[in-house]
C-alpha cells in the first residue's frame, strides 16, 4: 500500500456494502481508511439528527444495516471531524461517500463529492436524451428534480431505497422504462454493481452506477 484515500460515510463505517466493490478497481494500489459521520452515537442520538419539515433529506445505513433518515445540516460538523480525522492519517485525498450536495468542508486535500462528478459524467451523455433518476427515499424525490435539472431532453425521478426490498428498485425502474428513459442514473452510493447490472438487463438502458464512477476518478487522479 503506497496512496491512501479518506472514504467518509454519512452513515457508520465500515461501508461493506460499499468499500470492497472500489477496492475491486483500486486494486492493491490505493489504501482506503473510512470514517463514518455517525461512528459513536448511540441509536438515541442519531434519532434526534432525523428530517424535519424542509430539511434536506439523505439516506444512509448503520454499522448493522439499519437504514436512517438524516437532515443534512445536523451532519455536517460531524463530517468535518471525520475529515479532519482522516487527513491526520495520510489520506491524500476524501472521498464522500453520499450523492448528496453538500457546502464547502475545510481541507488541504482534494475532496471528491460524488453528486459533482456523477453530474458532470452524466452531463456528458445526456444531451438529448431522456434522462431517469433512482433516489432512495420519496422525500428526495423534489430536490432530485431540482438538482438534476438542465440535464438531458427531459426528467422522470423514482424513488426505491438501496437499502429496502430489491423489487422495488426493479418496479421503479420498470416505470422508467415504460417513461422511455434512455438514460438512468442510480443517485445513491448505496446501490451496487449487482442491481445495476439487473436493472440494465431487465431494461437495456444504459445505467450510471455513482460508486464506480467515483473509484474510476480516484484511479485517474492517484495512479
Amino acid at each position: 500500500m503506497g496512496r491512501k484515500v479518506g472514504a467518509i460515510t454519512i452513515g457508520q463505517s465500515p461501508r461493506v456494502d460499499v468499500v470492497p466493490e472500489i477496492e475491486a478497481i483500486l486494486g492493491d494500489r490505493i489504501e482506503i481508511i473510512e470514517a463514518g459521520a455517525l461512528d459513536g452515537l448511540s441509536h438515541e442520538e442519531i434519532a434526534a439528527l432525523a428530517p424535519g419539515p424542509g430539511d434536506y433529506v439523505l439516506v444512509t445505513r448503520l454499522r448493522d444495516g439499519t437504514p436512517v433518515k438524516i437532515a443534512e445540516h445536523h451532519i455536517l460538523p460531524l463530517m468535518q471531524a471525520r475529515i479532519d480525522e482522516v487527513v491526520a492519517e495520510g489520506a491524500e485525498a476524501v472521498l464522500l461517500l453520499c450523492t448528496g450536495e453538500f457546502p464547502p468542508f475545510s481541507c488541504q486535500r482534494l475532496i471528491l463529492q460524488p453528486q459533482l462528478i456523477l453530474r458532470h459524467f452524466t452531463a456528458a451523455v445526456a444531451a438529448g436524451r431522456r434522462l431517469g433518476i433512482i433516489v432512495p427515499d420519496p422525500g428526495q424525490v423534489e430536490q432530485a428534480r431540482v438538482r438534476w435539472a438542465g440535464l438531458g431532453n427531459d426528467l422522470a425521478v423514482e424513488a426505491a431505497s438501496p437499502y429496502g426490498p430489491v423489487e422495488a428498485i426493479w418496479q421503479a425502474a420498470a416505470r422508467l422504462q415504460e417513461w422511455q428513459a434512455e438514460l438512468i442514473v442510480l443517485d445513491c452510493m448505496g446501490f451496487n454493481v449487482d442491481m445495476k447490472k439487473e436493472i440494465k438487463k431487465r431494461t437495456g438502458i444504459p445505467t450510471i452506477l455513482p460508486r464506480t464512477v467515483a473509484a474510476r476518478f480516484i484511479l485517474e487522479l492517484l495512479s
